[in-house]
């Protein structure tokens, strides 16, 4: 914390399993249950046709690339990934899943490089391999030394917030959720005795409810209070009503930041009440490369987020997004191009507010005069 400010850097889907499990020191086994591809290899191999060789086995930190250097620089109090792969050794496929996503637990170092503060689970991969594989995803983090959110072995563990010190008296405090309409099954949900995700069916005015009652019992004052929610399709600009009476919902009840992911794409940013909603985040790193379909979405950009606020309000006092592009399934410096066009396309989609480039090549959020309405929350 600097300044009486706090720095948190978010992200969308942090996918380490399948093609990328494949190419670190220790790959699990490659095979896989989908329509079309049965070897994971197959995800590398798409990836080398379209962008050369990768040297595989490579080092734990290849898949971050030059996000890591940023992420050195910018030195947030706090890293948020939603991390969507199961982390086992187990073979029970989930049955009626399409895809199935799983890295080995000798992998991890490809996680902790980056040195996640909280991985969020929930979402729609966490059980890709059943509760056994739950159980020792929750395990391999726990001894790596990893804060989790969103899944656990009973509805307690899986609804209680992740929380992160970031100074004298004050902590991040995350919770996380998945819905139904990410592709969260409904038997995934944790129950008093059942392991599984804290769970959404809908994104009800009760829903939010229930979500605001979790967060005001542990609540303290001087705590920032992020809430993440795997939700939505994988493609498209529009942000559903639902999401957005959901998100000003909690913003409404005290939530300081909604981060939102799903998406293979940055969806839009707004500010409400002085709070800021990310609808999503879009994927951060993946195995997707070299997969046709969707180009114009250009799912090979990819954002990281640095959210400063207030230490005591939790207001924004700025947004910061550092541009990438996913290439040999590592990270590199967006060009300029790239980067003029995300600036463009979120200047564009998201209202209220007018994106630019600073002096650092990063993009960065200037907020728009609003119209009258409700007062600014306090």
């Amino acid at each position: 914390m600097s300044g009486g400010v706090v720095t948190l850097f978010l992200c969308g889907d942090v996918m380490l399993g399948r093609g990328v499990d494949q190419i670190l020191p220790h790959p699990g086994h490659p095979v896989l249950r989908e329509g079309y591809v049965t070897d994971a290899r197959s995800y590398v191999e798409l990836a080398e046709a379209v962008s050369g060789p990768i040297p595989a086995p490579v080092d734990p930190a290849w898949p971050w690339g030059e996000a890591l250097r940023v992420l050195e620089r910018a030195a947030p109090d706090t890293r948020i990934v939603n991390l969507e792969t199961a982390v086992t050794r187990s073979d029970a496929f989930a049955p009626g899943k399409a895809v199935h996503y799983r890295m080995h637990p000798a992998n991890l170092p490809a996680l902790a490089v980056a040195r996640p503060d909280v991985c969020v689970l929930a979402n729609n991969h966490v059980l890709d391999f059943g509760r056994p594989g739950l159980a020792e995803t929750l395990d391999s983090l726990a001894g790596a030394g990893l804060r989790t959110a969103g899944a656990g072995r009973d509805a307690d563990e899986a609804y209680a917030p992740a929380e992160v010190p970031v100074g004298p008296g004050r902590r991040i405090l995350v919770f996380a959720l998945g819905t139904l309409s990410s592709g969260v099954p409904p038997d995934w949900a944790a129950s008093t005795d059942w392991p599984g995700v804290a769970y959404a069916r809908e994104l009800s005015s009760e829903a939010a409810e229930a979500a605001l009652q979790r967060v005001r019992r542990v609540r303290r004052p001087g705590d920032i209070v992020v809430v993440s929610v795997h939700w939505g399709s994988n493609w498209g600009y529009l942000v559903p009503r639902d999401q957005k009476r959901f998100a000003h919902a909690l913003i409404d009840g005290g939530v300081d930041i909604v981060h939102g992911h799903s998406s293979h794409h940055p969806r839009p940013v707004e500010l409400y009440r002085d709070r800021l909603i990310l609808y999503g985040c879009g994927d951060f790193i993946d195995d997707y490369e070299g997969i046709s379909g969707y180009e114009e979405y250009r799912d090979d950009l990819r954002l990281g987020y640095l959210v400063s606020v207030a230490a005591d309000t939790g207001c924004p006092t700025g947004l910061r997004m550092f541009p990438l592009r996913a290439r040999r399934m590592r990270l590199e410096t967006a060009a300029d191009e790239d980067r003029a066009w995300l600036r463009t396309t979120l200047d564009r989609i998201s209202k209220g507010v007018h994106i630019d480039v600073d002096a650092d090549g990063m993009l960065s959020l200037v907020p728009q005069a609003a119209a009258p309405g409700p007062e600014p929350r306090r």
